[in-house]
């Protein structure tokens, strides 16, 4: 296996700009001020990975889903992570820092199910694919991936600043907005996409 460093360079700097506007930036800067920042990270990490192999592997698969389901099911993910962060209560001072701590395994889950189903068909996941099929397999692989989770982390990072400076609630509020537009832009992207 053999890695050129311009391959890798292109794919991290094409996907990474890509990603910045993103909509799984968004979900993952939501998700950090509401959970542990690196068990989100792993989750997203994860989804992300596996997004790169299947790219990189069979690009073409891509094309053979629906893409008003894969839209369909993101919108739901992204309006069950709204009403899980505008519910509120009383309750989610309780614990050090006002962050519910759920666990790894429930947070990791979370964010994997939450990438790995809203990036299907995503611009990233069709610019690796691209790339694949004109350079090194790997090279891209290992660009794509390593731009893809640098986002994830920059979007946490900020989240755990946000988190630290305004009130929880606010945060919560603004981040379930956000998640809330997202399931709108995910339904209507369904009818002009």
């Amino acid at each position: 296996m053999h890695l050129d460093p311009l391959a890798i360079l292109t794919a991290f700097g094409l996907i990474f700009l890509a990603e910045l506007p993103d909509k799984t930036m968004f979900a993952s800067l939501a998700m950090g001020t509401r959970m542990r920042p690196l068990y989100v990270w792993f989750g997203t990490s994860t989804a992300f990975i596996v997004h790169v192999a299947i790219a990189v592997g069979a690009g073409s698969l891509i094309g053979m889903l629906p893409d008003w389901t894969v839209k369909t099911v993101s919108a739901a993910l992204f309006a069950f992570g709204a009403f899980m962060l505008l519910r509120g209560g009383d309750d989610d001072e309780e614990d050090e820092g006002g962050r519910t701590v759920t666990g790894f395994w429930p947070v990791y889950t979370t964010a994997f199910m939450a990438v790995f189903i809203s990036e299907w068909g995503d611009l990233t996941q069709i610019t690796t694919a691209n790339l694949a099929a004109t350079n090194g397999v790997a090279s891209v692989a290992v660009g794509s991936a390593a731009a893809l989770m640098s986002v994830s982390a920059l979007a946490l990072l900020a989240g755990r600043f946000i988190a630290k400076r305004v009130p929880l609630k606010t945060v919560q509020r603004v981040g379930g907005l956000c998640m809330l537009g997202l399931a709108v832009w995910s339904v209507v992207e369904i009818f002009t996409g």
